[in-house]
């Protein structure tokens, strides 16, 4: 046996006899890879991209792999093939996933999102699922392979070419759609008009969907770093007073209220975020915001309501949202017609987790805007860093 073959036969042994190993690796250079993703962007680069290479390996595959054992008489292991690619799953669903865990909503459509990445995840570090289960199943297989693509993709735009979360999305879920296309092609061969039609139409189904279901995909490099609902905010230092739960309706037309969030997002990237204040479900106003990231304790950025209308009573949210509606976050109070003082949550400010930090010192913070001259109290007002 040459020597090449024996070597790759004993090291496919060894991931046989050791697999556990494949998966504890896959997930502490994840773990590592969202520490450092902010500090060394190329390594979001590196998962980008490999991703991509193993996606056109996988469409070509059984072509290289015969033309490899023709031109020079020898076979290349079937199991090192599938192991090599389950290695690439496993890399990117980890180095993912921390992202995706901290920036969803988890009383949304998102934990869905989520949760089926968490199984992809599970069944790329289980052998018996990922061999007997899905690799023989070839649609199975490459629907996989298409969410963690689509799911790194989502993670790597921001940090290496500085997209929007807007687009991000849409080139992501193209992409998606387009690289859909010989997979489907490869289960559902077209061999009459009927199948000639049916491929792009679902195609354009899974794209359709993906674009109709995007409140339902977190924002993956965005996240709340701090939150707050207050009746005070100290414009100076740009912090809010503290956090309130509920309120008394005659508090709230006297001084209205403010909505305080501080952002985490990639150095470099510059994004439209949206609050919308909403009451009983439904939408009463949408006030945009620019953030720019790199700031290791998050952008800060604050709407100031102060009209309201007489019947306030009830359930309000101040949903963050993306230029294209994925949702950041939540903040909610209650409005009630008692005159009681507001009440305010036990911790005061919600701080959130933000892992990892800049390589740099942030930079000096300009000073704070002057006060403009009183006029009439608007709708709402909005502030934020310059």
């Amino acid at each position: 046996m040459p020597e090449w073959k024996s070597y790759l036969t004993r090291v496919l042994e060894l991931m046989k006899r050791y697999p556990g190993i494949i998966a504890a690796g896959g997930f502490i250079s994840g773990i590592a890879s969202f520490i450092l993703v902010d500090r060394q962007a190329g390594l979001a680069t590196w998962i980008a991209v490999v991703m991509l290479i193993s996606w056109v390996w996988l469409m070509v595959e059984n072509s290289i792999v015969s033309l490899f054992n023709k031109r020079f008489g020898k076979e290349i292991p079937q199991g090192l093939l599938r192991y090599g690619t389950q290695m690439i799953h496993q890399e990117s669903l980890f180095f993912v996933l921390p992202f995706f865990f901290i920036t969803t909503t988890w009383n949304s459509g998102q934990a869905i999102f989520t949760a089926f990445l968490g199984a992809a995840g599970l069944i790329s570090i289980i052998d018996p699922l990922y061999y007997k289960w899905l690799a023989p199943r070839r649609w199975l297989f490459m629907a996989l392979h298409t969410l963690t693509l689509f799911a790194a993709l989502l993670t790597a735009l921001p940090i290496i070419l500085h997209l929007t979360t807007a687009q991000s999305y849409k080139l992501a879920l193209g992409v998606a759609m387009l690289l859909s296309f010989p997979s489907l092609a490869s289960s559902f061969p077209i061999n009459n008009w009927r199948r000639a039609v049916a491929v792009p139409v679902m195609i354009l189904a899974i794209g359709a969907g993906g674009w109709l279901l995007r409140s339902w995909v977190p924002p993956a490099t965005l996240w709340l770093t701090e939150v707050a609902v207050s009746t005070d905010f100290d414009n100076k230092n740009r912090k809010p007073g503290e956090s309130i739960s509920q309120i008394s309706a005659g508090q709230l037309r006297s001084g209205g209220l403010y909505a305080y969030t501080a952002i985490n997002a990639p150095r470099g990237l510059e994004e439209r975020i949206y609050h919308v204040w909403r009451h009983e479900g439904k939408e009463v106003d949408r006030i945009a915001l620019d953030i720019h990231g790199g700031r290791k304790e998050g952008y800060r950025a604050w709407t100031h309501k102060q009209n309201f209308s007489q019947d306030v009573v009830g359930r309000w949210q101040v949903r963050v949202l993306t230029e294209d509606g994925q949702m950041i976050g939540v903040l909610r109070f209650m409005v009630t017609d008692t005159n009681e003082p507001a009440v305010t949550r036990p911790a005061g400010r919600l701080i959130k987790f933000k892992p990892g930090g800049d390589a740099q010192a942030p930079a000096p913070e300009p000073e704070a805007p002057k006060t403009p001259p009183a006029e009439p109290a608007p709708e709402a007002s909005k502030g934020s860093e310059n």
